[in-house]
């Protein structure tokens, strides 16, 4: 790498300061910067933004610089840097993961993508055990401001390995944050947040939605804050709970519902680690009734945590069983039976309709 990067340096030994989450730039909205984008052009467009705005900004992975990125997500990148901020690598996740905490660790910002998060277990001892550690292992003289960028999840009949949504195995690590955008707008803000973040992020990015709706966007550089979940609609009947591309299912319900007179607050996650708990227990404390849906297995899931937290710390509040509608504990299936395993609005309306009958 060069060494005209105006990147600051980590501070010193004996410094027990931590870096803060910086501000969000400079840059004025104007009618250019305002467009309609779907949610892998949302992604796009953040990093042609924070590139622009820190120099300290590099982004490397398999295909990300000459093709764009598998998906596209990355398109232009090289064009507008060049081949020292935008870097092709070798097919290694793990040499991917290393050469990102080392420059992370040293005064850079490396967003790294992986290309399927099925793909991300060789990268995993560096990111478990130095990634999510450096700022422990150094007492705060050193952190990690690094983001790994996988796609995940079903819906777009991927072979094996391309389809996983395991995003309980990384919410079990200490010292990683994951956060699962649902939305195009969400995409830009919480993608800028992440990367002004100083330390490791994994940011996991629905493909079943990467292209599904195009949302309105000011390329204005204004991060969404992490670690907080996002009441998308208000109500007073049942709190639906959900993050990433099973949002769309969950506002369709939503919808159907209220035309039958059923009020359903709907909460996107969106940081499943660290949880905001108090958001849900704050809704749950108004509705009484929860239904919890992602598409991961079941058994070990996020869902699992939060109905954990809600028996824990709101069973008083509660007037029914919390109930989980998710993925099947089995290896998602090939294309020809791909939506079998997919939770979809009949198994979360069926889930709603089972708590609303309780008592």
């Amino acid at each position: 790498m060069s060494a005209n990067f105006s990147a600051t340096k980590p501070s010193q030994a004996g410094t027990s300061t931590a870096p803060t989450r910086e501000s969000s730039g400079t840059h004025t909205t104007t009618e250019a910067e305002t467009k309609d984008c779907v949610l892998v052009e949302a992604i796009n467009m953040a990093l042609h933004y924070e590139m622009a705005r820190d120099p300290a900004v590099v982004v490397l992975g398999e295909d990300v610089a000459s093709n764009g990125g598998v998906f596209r997500a990355t398109l232009g990148l090289k064009q507008a840097y060049g081949s020292e901020r935008v870097l092709d690598t070798p097919l290694a996740e793990g040499l991917i993961a290393g050469l990102s905490v080392g420059m992370a660790s040293q005064g850079l910002k490396p967003i790294a993508e992986i290309q399927f998060m099925g793909f991300m277990f060789a990268a995993l001892e560096q990111l478990i055990c130095h990634a999510a550690r450096m700022r422990n292992r150094t007492r705060g003289r050193l952190t990690c401001p690094l983001v790994v960028r996988m796609p995940f999840g079903g819906g777009i009949h991927a072979p094996e390995h391309h389809s996983e949504s395991t995003e309980a195995l990384l919410a079990h690590i200490p010292g990683l944050r994951v956060v699962i955008p649902s939305s195009a707008t969400r995409a830009y803000g919480l993608l800028l947040g992440a990367i002004r973040d100083p330390d490791p992020v994994i940011f996991l990015e629905p493909k079943r939605i990467y292209r599904a709706q195009a949302q309105r966007i000011d390329n204005d550089g204004q991060a969404l804050p992490l670690d907080t979940c996002f009441t998308l609609r208000e109500g007073e009947d049942l709190t639906l709970i959900s993050w990433g591309a099973l949002i769309s299912e969950c506002s369709q319900v939503a919808d159907q519902l209220h035309a039958q007179g059923i009020s359903v607050e709907l909460i996107d996650v969106a940081t499943v680690s660290p949880l905001d708990m108090a958001t849900i227990l704050q809704s749950v404390a108004k509705t009484g009734r929860c239904v919890i849906a992602h598409e991961a297995p079941k058994s070990g899931g996020i869902g699992g945590e939060i109905a954990a937290q809600l028996a824990e710390h709101a069973l008083l509040d509660l007037k029914a069983p919390v109930l989980r509608v998710a993925g099947y504990d089995t290896v998602m299936p090939y294309a020809k039976q791909e939506a079998l395993y997919l939770p979809g609005v009949v198994d979360i309306t069926r889930a709603i309709q089972q708590v609303l009958a309780f008592g």
